[in-house]
């Protein structure tokens, strides 16, 4: 089915991670000019904004003036920017139950995975009122809608995003975009570089796909094609404010080995 994202400008967050990778690509393959952004992965981005002729923009996106120079660098980049796909994150490994973790890690997490969505959005929406058009799809996960013993920050980040913040910014962009768009995607178990150990165990993956009744890990790909169909405003033009979960069926986390 013809998207029409061809020639549309797509901001990409943490572009030449896991999912970040598959998302660039896909979008180039609907012919999408892409601005892959990355903080520390220079080389990752620049590479893969070579492979599909787009650009590789940098920001600390805790850094609310990192965030705010990113929209302009990523229109000066592309020539204009449609589509704003917040992906980046980060999930810390420790396992940390509530009463053993730092505040300051729990300020660390939010930042990383709320504040710097918040930056990023508004950033966008900023660009969006000059223009009257404009399309948000951001990345949560499962953690979010099921929550995650020993990553309560995360969860909490993550579910943020899926509940109060995307229900408000649907109603609030129309305002400056009467056709405008937000969406949430939540990732299950993905198959990307940081999961590589536990995925290349049988026995971690039959545990975490108790609760799915398609027993499998998820691709990044299975992911950016559902971003790219919500990107779209030829296949998804009456869809906003929605939280699409991509990860098998998944019910729920299993808290119990046996």
């Amino acid at each position: 089915m013809e998207t029409e994202l061809k020639g549309r400008g797509v901001l990409v967050t943490g572009g030449a991670g896991g999912i970040g990778t598959a998302l660039t690509r896909a979008f180039a393959e609907e012919g999408a000019k892409v601005a892959v952004h990355y903080h520390s992965n220079a080389k990752g981005a620049e590479t893969l904004a070579r492979e599909v002729g787009g650009a590789a923009v940098r920001a600390d996106l805790t850094v609310e003036a990192d965030v705010d120079a990113l929209v302009p660098s990523a229109v000066s980049a592309l020539g204009r920017l449609d589509v704003l796909v917040c992906n980046a994150g980060v999930w810390p490994p420790p396992d940390e139950p509530v009463w053993q973790m730092s505040l300051a890690r729990w300020r660390r997490t939010l930042a990383e995975n709320l504040d710097s969505v918040f930056l990023c959005c508004r950033a966008f929406l900023r660009h969006v009122a000059t223009t009257g058009t404009g399309n948000i799809v951001i990345i949560s996960s499962t953690a979010g809608l099921f929550g995650e013993a020993g990553h309560s920050d995360y969860a909490a980040a993550k579910g943020a995003l899926a509940s109060g913040f995307v229900k408000s910014l649907k109603n609030e962009l129309v305002r400056i975009a009467p056709l405008g768009r937000v969406n949430v995607v939540c990732p299950g178990w993905t198959s990307v570089p940081r999961h590589g150990d536990k995925l290349n165990d049988p026995s971690f993956v039959k545990r975490v796909t108790r609760t799915m009744p398609l027993r499998k890990v998820g691709m990044p790909e299975d992911v950016a094609r559902v971003v790219v169909t919500l990107a779209s405003d030829r296949i998804s033009s009456h869809v906003t404010g929605e939280v699409i979960t991509v990860a098998g069926g998944m019910e729920g986390r299993v808290l119990h080995d046996s």
